[in-house]
C-alpha cells in the first residue's frame, strides 16, 4: 500500500497519501469504487450514485484513469473540480506513470496534446447562428406539414406528404437535442440543459433524463459489453461481435437463431424499435425515476401533436398516422446510428487508451451535404466521439488532424460510403451469426 492508510480523505483536498495503478485497479467493485484524474485519487463509491450524468457512466471506469472522458464530457471542468475536492483521497506514487502501465504512453500524450490544438484553434467554440439555423428548419418543416393538410385536405398524397415531413422533424429534432445533450451549444451547462429538454420533449416527446442515461455510457465506453447499452440486444436478440458470438456458440446459448440474424434485424431492427420499444419505455423509465419535468416536457409534446392534427384526421387516423411517423424514423435513425458502430470491434472492457478504444468501436461515413444533414454530422462519428463536447459544424475541420495521429500510432481510420456503411450493418450480423453457429455445433 502507499504511504499512509489506504482511503484516508486528504485534509483540504491536499492530497499526501499515495498510491500505486495496483491498489487503484482493486477498487472496483459495486460498492467500492476509485478513478484517477489527472494523477489524482478520487473514491467515488457514495458519489457515483449523485453523479449528474448518472451513476453508470462514471462507474464504468472504477479502478481506471479516467483523465481522458473527463476532458472529454466536461465544459467548465474547474467548476467541477471544486464538488470533486470531497472526494479525494490521495494521489499516484511519484515513481508511477500518468495513466495504467499497460496502455500506449505516446498514445495517450499524443491524444492529449491533439486536444490542446483542438482547443487553441477554436474548435469546440459554437457557432450559434448554425444551430439556430438547423432549430429554425425544424420549426419550419413542422408548420409546412400543417400547412399542407390544412390547404390540401386528409386525401392520401397530403396525408403521407405531411407524415414524412414530420417523421424529418422528429429525426432532425433528434440530431439537435443530441447537440443540446452533449453541451456543444452554450458555454454554460444549465443552458444546454434547458434546450435538450425543450428539444427532446416539446419537439419529440421524450425524456432527456433517459437520453443522458444510456448515451453517456455508450460514448465513455462504446461497444464494451455489459458497459454500452446500445449493445444490450446481445446475447437476447442479437449475437454481437466476432469474440462474443464465439464464446455464445462454445457456452450453447441460443436465444434466437443467430445464425438467420441478418435477415430477422430487418423486422426487430429497423422498423420496431421505436413504436414497439423506444415508445414505451421512454414513460416507465420517467416515472420510475420520478423525473416529471422531464415528464411535463414529454406531455406538452403529445398535447401539441393530438391538438394540432385530431381535428383534421379523428383519433383513428390520428394514431395511425403518429405511429407510421415512429416507423418511418425509427428505421431513418437504427440505419445512421448502428452504421458506426456495428461493424467494428465489439467485445468486453479492455480498459485501453481513448484514441484506441474509440476508433476501434467507430467508424466514420464519407462527408457530402446530403450525408452531413441526413445524419446530423454523425458521419463524422470518429471525431465526435474522441470530442463528445465539439460542435458538430467544426467535425469535418478536426478530422485531418485525427487522421495524422491515426496514421502515426497505426490506428485504423476508416470511411466508408453512406450505403456500404448500411450494408456492412447486415453483413456483419451475418459473419457473426456464422462464427456463433460455427462454435455452437463443433466447439
Amino acid at each position: 500500500m502507499g504511504s499512509g492508510t489506504e482511503g484516508t480523505p486528504v485534509a483540504a483536498g491536499v492530497p499526501s497519501t499515495q498510491f500505486t495503478w495496483e491498489e487503484v485497479q482493486r477498487h472496483c467493485g459495486r460498492e467500492d469504487k476509485w478513478i484517477v484524474i489527472g494523477r489524482k485519487v478520487y473514491d467515488i463509491s457514495q458519489f457515483c450514485k449523485r453523479h449528474p450524468g448518472g451513476m453508470r457512466v462514471i462507474g464504468h471506469y472504477a479502478g481506471q484513469d479516467a483523465t481522458d472522458p473527463f476532458n472529454a464530457f466536461h465544459i467548465d471542468k474547474k467548476l467541477v473540480q471544486k464538488y470533486m475536492t470531497t472526494l479525494l483521497i490521495g494521489e499516484l506514487a511519484a515513481d508511477q506513470p500518468c495513466f495504467e502501465p499497460d496502455k500506449n504512453k505516446s498514445a495517450v500524450e499524443d491524444f492529449r496534446e491533439l486536444r490542446a490544438v483542438v482547443e487553441h484553434m477554436g474548435l469546440m467554440k459554437p457557432n450559434r447562428v448554425f444551430f439556430f439555423g438547423m432549430l429554425f428548419h425544424i420549426l419550419l418543416v413542422d408548420v409546412a406539414a400543417w400547412l399542407i393538410m390544412w390547404y390540401f385536405g386528409t386525401s392520401l398524397l397530403p396525408f403521407l406528404t405531411t407524415t414524412v415531413l414530420l417523421c424529418t422533424v422528429q429525426a432532425q429534432a433528434g440530431w439537435l437535442q443530441h447537440d443540446f445533450g452533449h453541451l456543444s451549444v452554450f458555454s454554460k451547462s444549465k443552458w444546454n440543459h434547458l434546450a435538450h429538454k425543450f428539444v427532446i420533449g416539446f419537439l419529440k416527446g421524450a425524456p432527456a433524463c433517459w437520453w443522458n442515461h444510456l448515451h453517456f455510457q455508450h460514448h465513455a465506453k462504446p461497444n464494451c459489453y455489459r458497459k454500452d447499452p446500445d449493445i444490450s440486444m446481445h446475447p437476447l436478440l442479437f449475437a454481437l461481435g466476432k469474440t462474443l458470438s464465439v464464446e455464445l456458440g462454445e457456452q450453447k446459448k441460443k436465444y434466437m437463431p443467430y445464425n438467420h440474424q441478418h435477415k430477422y434485424f430487418f423486422l426487430l431492427g429497423p422498423p420496431a424499435l421505436l413504436p414497439l420499444y423506444f415508445q414505451w419505455y421512454i414513460f416507465y423509465f420517467t416515472v420510475k425515476r420520478k423525473q416529471w419535468v422531464d415528464l411535463t416536457w414529454m406531455i406538452t409534446y403529445y398535447i401539441r401533436i393530438a391538438f394540432t392534427y385530431i381535428p383534421f384526421l379523428g383519433v383513428k387516423w390520428f394514431l395511425i398516422m403518429f405511429f407510421l411517423i415512429r416507423f418511418l424514423e425509427s428505421n431513418w435513425f437504427v440505419w445512421v446510428t448502428q452504421m458506426n458502430h456495428i461493424p467494428m470491434e465489439i467485445d468486453r472492457d479492455k480498459n485501453k487508451d481513448w484514441l484506441t478504444m474509440q476508433l476501434a468501436a467507430t467508424c466514420n461515413v464519407d462527408q457530402s451535404l446530403f450525408n452531413d444533414w441526413f445524419t446530423g454530422h454523425l458521419n463524422f462519428q470518429i471525431e465526435h466521439h474522441l470530442f463528445p463536447t465539439m460542435p458538430r459544424h467544426n467535425y469535418e475541420k478536426a478530422a485531418p488532424l485525427v487522421k495524422s495521429l491515426c496514421a502515426k500510432h497505426g490506428v485504423q481510420y476508416l470511411s466508408k460510403p453512406l450505403l456500404t456503411a448500411f450494408a456492412d450493418i447486415v453483413y456483419s450480423l451475418r459473419e457473426s451469426g456464422e462464427l456463433w453457429l460455427d462454435a455452437y455445433l463443433h466447439k
